[in-house]
């Protein structure tokens, strides 16, 4: 995949930001706290803002103690120690942090703008002979932080249900994410929009914009995830092509599936037939044996994650899950779909490539029937179904009722693997 060419920092900015890094040193640590207050603002980072109020705290602490006694003699020793703490800490503590963050200070701001200047934007020649620009539409804001002109900030809760668009771009949304072009929006959901978008070598691809990560640790972690993704063998999966989390609103951009999902298929056309089911199931499960092979566990592998492309199916959405870290119930969120979910999942236990072998064979229960095999009335009643209800198989063709109903054991590690499953399907 191509990608614009990067935003080198100039001169003027590394020295500014080298200034800004010795003030603490310049002021004896009194500056420290605006400093680093000043990064936090810079970076959007609430870490550094903890930090800037800890700093304060120290710088206080010294002010207060220096002013309260007329004769620095006076002071206690255990005050006198705190107090000169306080300076070291601001001090030394600042120089030593600020330095630390030039190279990012530098570099926060220097994403390259969403919409292009005018020089690179489209042209037209006109019948007179000459170019003219076409103009750039949509609402725009400037956003501190990423640089330039930005649009008004993309519709949240979005996912990708499939690759038949809901609606057309609408004003408000955005006309560029990062280096892709926006066509239109794909959906809505709970992770984020998904647009189809034109790479800056004219593929359609789809980026999705993603609303939950917060704080540099859980970009961080989804960092690691998405590059495991990257990993991926292609064989019926969407590939993850590009991420950048580094903006207001990080993006993932993976291959666009020309086709309805499993889901929308289903209600449209009702039940597979016995060969569509076992050629689904069997690329499904390949698509997890790859997933899984290179360390990554889907999380939420369900009907609307599966695309049916003119190739045959494809899986999206693998390793965004566990990176926005909303894997079990302890952490305060999980990642699923109730009816699709493993009992794991639901009891807050650890969840592995297991997990996603059982919600591959809800899914072909879904596939074969129309409804998901626990139900979908009320969340409590599901959950109850998952954890103690075997459902019935009798809809499935025979050559699959064995291997999925050992894919439903309540039990984890007594359950096969995606390669088992492959095996079982051509055996």
């Amino acid at each position: 995949m191509q990608h614009s060419q990067a935003v080198r920092p100039s001169g003027g900015a590394w020295a500014a930001a080298v200034v800004w890094a010795c003030l603490p040193l310049f002021t004896c640590g009194l500056a420290t706290p605006f400093t680093i207050g000043f990064a936090a603002y810079w970076l959007r980072s609430a870490l550094q803002a903890v930090a800037a109020s800890v700093y304060l705290v120290c710088i206080g602490s010294f002010v207060i103690g220096a002013l309260s006694y007329d004769n620095i003699e006076d002071i206690p020793q255990p005050l006198e120690f705190l107090v000169s703490l306080g300076l070291v800490v601001a001090w030394f503590g600042g120089v030593v942090h600020s330095a630390v963050l030039v190279p990012r200070m530098v570099r926060a701001r220097l994403r390259p703008p969403m919409y292009p200047p005018l020089h690179q934007r489209p042209t037209q020649v006109s019948p007179m002979g000459g170019q003219r620009h076409m103009p750039v539409m949509g609402d725009q804001r400037h956003v501190p932080g990423m640089g330039g002109q930005h649009p008004t900030p993309p519709p949240m809760n979005v996912q990708q249900r499939g690759t038949e668009p809901t609606h057309q771009r609408r004003p408000g949304e955005p006309e560029w994410i990062g280096h892709y072009r926006v066509l239109r929006s794909l959906g809505r959901g709970g992770q984020g929009a998904v647009y189809l978008a034109a790479a800056p070598n004219g593929t359609r691809v789809a980026v999705k914009v993603l609303h939950d990560l917060v704080d540099e640790t859980a970009r961080a972690r989804f960092a690691r995830e998405v590059e495991a993704a990257r990993r991926v063998a292609t064989f019926s999966t969407a590939r993850v092509l590009d991420v950048d989390i580094s903006g207001r609103f990080p993006y993932i951009v993976s291959e666009f599936v020309d086709g309805p999902s499993l889901e929308q298929l289903v209600k449209k056309h009702g039940p597979r037939d016995e060969d569509g089911l076992t050629r689904l199931a069997l690329s499904t499960a390949g698509a997890l044996a790859a997933i899984h092979k290179a360390g990554v566990v889907h999380r939420d592998f369900k009907p609307s994650n599966v695309l049916i492309g003119p190739d045959g199916p494809r899986v999206i959405d693998f390793g965004i899950a566990r990176g926005l870290d909303q894997v079990t119930l302890t952490a305060g969120k999980m990642v699923g779909t109730p009816p699709y979910m493993s009992p794991e999942q639901l009891t807050g236990e650890a969840v592995g490539p297991a997990s996603d072998v059982f919600s591959w064979a809800v899914t072909m229960m879904f596939a074969a029937t129309g409804r998901p095999a626990f139900g979908e009335d009320t969340v409590p009643a599901v959950f109850n179904r998952v954890l103690t209800v075997h459902p019935d198989l009798s809809p499935l063709p025979p050559g699959l009722r064995g291997i999925v109903g050992s894919c439903l054991n309540k039990r984890p590690d007594e359950r096969p693997s995606a390669s088992d499953v492959m095996l079982a399907i051509i055996a």
